[in-house]
């Protein structure tokens, strides 16, 4: 997940710090060299993350925006300047802003706050600014929690006892549970120094930016790989006392499977698995003792990791030529799925989506446990042609969603049932069945929702339909459409018989619509 670092460019950070030796360091510097050391454990484990850099006082400042450039990165820490009071409100205003603009709200993001615990003073300050939260209107609201996923962390470069002299903690306490509560505060432990600091930011690479490590198997194959981003531990809500189930570092494929029979199924998270390259450094030290004298050009670790044969490519290649997907054990009763997918016409990369805890995650394979390899089947189950599946297996109990229903996510939907509704009326009354069979769909979505304007509206939009009915127009469109328009009056209101969710609204029986049947 994308990172912005956040530091804080104050006055209070140019206070100085007495370390050993003459030379006296300000705070900024020691933030700035434990800033440059997450940047150089990122370039080397993370280099995938997107990370962007502001700076904040009373006003904040996107100094790099979000890239895998770690140079340029480190480059902008090393030329910042000192600005006046600290306002945290502001500087997490601009986090919303340039996470929105960037990502959306969907993506999860970590930030990382540096600061040296100031909270600020007057109006601007944190203080001021959580004592007036349930003060301001939705104007003015506190940017906390961001309309995104988030996860905060706070580096105090100050010692715990510095802080404890004040509210400073009771106040980022209280930020952090604003965020969502998923992050933590970090302090210096002991004096203030550059081993002290390191220390600080270790525990945060430890917490939040560790690769995730794992052996692939499949049978007597196996690979060590890399997982990104982190996969996250899950909480099953239905459990009494819920536990936090990590994903295991043993991943254990259990089978493949057709793609098609797969589909799109539903996922918690999709990671990268990359190969990791074997370290063969201390073999060729072993080899190569007092072999020659003459030093020779040794092979870069890329060199020799493309030479040595992976598991993890050959799986990576076999997936996407079969066109198949390879069901992965997880943990306990946790699946998942390994996959190609292609970025461009001529790169793919090996996928892993993970699913929901549990035996049976997707409906219509039924339990993973039950399924064998084709093989030990009386007949193949996909036909002598490949022209049928045994999938889906249909549950015992019958699925509230397994019908169709109307949905609404966005405007486009709805004003193609609108639409629907309309091309209809102008061809009344050939399709008075389909009309009235359209606009009972639409009465009862609207009613299910309690969008009682939208039947309203339809109506007027009938009403307006019969005043541009043509002269040549039969007349029976005209007393159909005017019977439509009043009875989603009716049900409008919302208290007479005609809003009841059950009630169809039928057809307006007429002279003309007798005749048109006893035509057809």
């Amino acid at each position: 997940m994308p990172t912005v670092v956040l530091m804080d460019v104050s006055l209070s950070m140019t206070r100085p710090v007495s370390l050993e030796g003459n030379e006296d360091f300000q705070r900024k510097n020691l933030a700035v060299h434990g800033l440059n050391m997450l940047f150089e454990h990122m370039a080397s484990n993370y280099r995938l993350e997107f990370t962007a850099l502001m700076a904040f006082s009373s006003l904040w400042e996107l100094l790099v925006p979000f890239t895998r450039d770690y140079n340029a990165l480190q480059e902008a820490l090393s030329s910042l300047d000192d600005y006046d009071k600290t306002c945290v409100e502001s500087a997490l205003q601009g986090v919303n802003s340039v996470v929105q603009q960037e990502w959306g709200n969907a993506c999860p993001c970590q930030v990382v706050l540096v600061t040296d615990g100031s909270l600020g003073i007057g109006k601007g300050s944190l203080r001021y600014s959580l004592q007036t939260l349930k003060q301001r209107g939705d104007d003015k609201k506190f940017p906390l929690p961001f309309p995104f996923p988030t996860k905060l962390y706070i580096m105090c470069v100050a010692n715990a006892e510095e802080l404890q002299m004040s509210d400073t903690i009771n106040n980022l306490e209280e930020l952090v549970r604003l965020s969502g509560g998923d992050g933590q505060i970090f302090t210096v432990d002991g004096a203030l120094c550059m081993k002290s600091v390191q220390a600080m930011f270790g525990r945060l690479i430890d917490h939040a930016y560790s690769p995730f490590h794992a052996v692939l198997h499949c049978g007597n194959l196996s690979s060590d790989v890399q997982v990104f981003p982190r996969p996250e531990p899950v909480i099953i809500d239905e459990e009494v006392d819920p536990l936090p189930q990590s994903v295991n570092t043993d991943l254990e494929i259990v089978g493949f499977i057709e793609i098609t029979d797969i589909c799109s199924p539903p996922v918690i998270s999709r990671h990268l698995v990359l190969p990791i390259a074997v370290n063969k450094a201390s073999e060729m030290d072993e080899v190569g003792a007092g072999a020659t004298d003459e030093p020779e050009e040794e092979p870069s670790a890329s060199q020799m990791a493309g030479k040595s044969p992976n598991f993890c490519v050959l799986l990576h290649g076999s997936l996407k030529v079969e066109g198949m997907v390879a069901l992965v054990q997880l943990g306990p009763e946790w699946y998942g799925m390994l996959y190609s997918q292609a970025d461009s016409k001529k790169k793919s990369n090996l996928m892993m989506s993970i699913f929901e805890p549990g035996s049976d995650p997707l409906p219509w394979l039924g339990k993973i446990s039950h399924l064998g390899p084709i093989s030990e089947a009386a007949e193949n189950p996909y036909g002598e042609d490949d022209n049928k599946s045994p999938f889906p297996v249909q549950p015992q109990v019958k699925r509230s969603y397994a019908q169709a229903v109307t949905v609404w996510i966005k405007a486009s939907g709805l004003q193609t049932d609108v639409q629907k509704i309309l091309r209809n009326a102008r061809k009344l009354p050939e399709k008075t069945q389909t009309f009235y069979k359209e606009l009972n769909r639409l009465r009862k979505a609207a009613l299910a929702f309690g969008f009682w304007e939208l039947l309203k509206g339809v109506a007027d939009l009938l009403e307006r339909e019969c005043t541009l009915l043509p002269d040549s127009a039969h007349p029976d469109a005209a007393f159909q459409l005017s019977h439509a328009a009043q009875q989603l009056k009716l049900a409008s209101t919302g208290d007479s018989q005609y809003a009841a969710f059950d009630y169809n609204i039928a057809p307006m029986h007429t002279d003309f619509s007798r005749g048109m049947l006893n035509r057809l």
